[in-house]
């Protein structure tokens, strides 16, 4: 974490580029829809779970890219400790430099579509349970593709049939309340899966990347 963090602060540049992302997102939507404040206010969940999934997978590319460029990567076979454990950590700290910014700028970029007041805890308790969610699911694709040369389109195609339930719920979470339904079911689907892929995601990425480089 400590070395990831010193890569981080040298690229303080590209840290900001999902939160910039997600904010040009968030203008085209609301451009698209006639800057109405009714209209935005009905989307507004939906499309700040959009942003916030297409800011992560922005970012996707290169969470072991750069190890395997380097040679890192073999050394992280050659580690004492479980190659899953250095996965799991990598993957936290993409969602910490990816998703956690965007948690922060929620408030921010709900105002900015009119989203009911409301709506912002339980968006913010989706968001926090589905954006780890998207971050163990990915990192179990980019171990697929990490020994492939130009692998941006493909890492997209293979993550997002994996994001879409993780979107259906969260966004899910958000229209049932508007229409005053229980949204617990689904913040509860995205707790399990989250629990699940926390313990199988680490294993998958780590078993592709052995497959990788040997």
């Amino acid at each position: 974490m400590a070395r990831d963090a010193r890569l981080l602060w040298r690229r303080r540049g590209d840290s900001l580029q999902p939160a910039l992302f997600a904010l040009l997102v968030v203008v085209l939507f609301a451009l698209a829809l006639g800057g109405e404040r009714d209209a935005l206010a009905s989307s507004a969940g939906a499309v700040l779970w959009v942003a916030v999934l297409l800011a992560g997978l922005l970012s996707l590319d290169t969470l072991f890219r750069g190890d395997a460029e380097d040679g890192s990567l073999e050394q992280w076979m050659l580690a004492p400790v479980p190659l899953a454990w250095l996965v799991a950590v990598r993957t936290f700290m993409h969602w910490a430099t990816t998703s956690l910014p965007l948690l922060v700028a929620t408030p921010v970029l709900g105002e900015l579509l009119y989203l009911p007041r409301d709506q912002l805890g339980l968006l913010l308790v989706g968001l926090a349970l589905g954006t780890p969610l998207l971050s163990l699911l990915g990192s179990v694709v980019a171990a697929l593709t990490v020994g492939m040369r130009r692998s941006g389109i493909l890492v997209a195609l293979l993550a997002l049939p994996l994001y879409v339930p993780v979107l259906v719920f969260g966004a899910g979470s958000i229209a049932a309340s508007a229409q005053g339904l229980d949204p617990t079911g689904a913040l509860l689907l995205l707790a399990a899966g989250l629990v699940l892929t926390l313990v199988l995601a680490p294993l998958a990425a780590a078993a592709a990347i052995r497959i990788a480089l040997t």
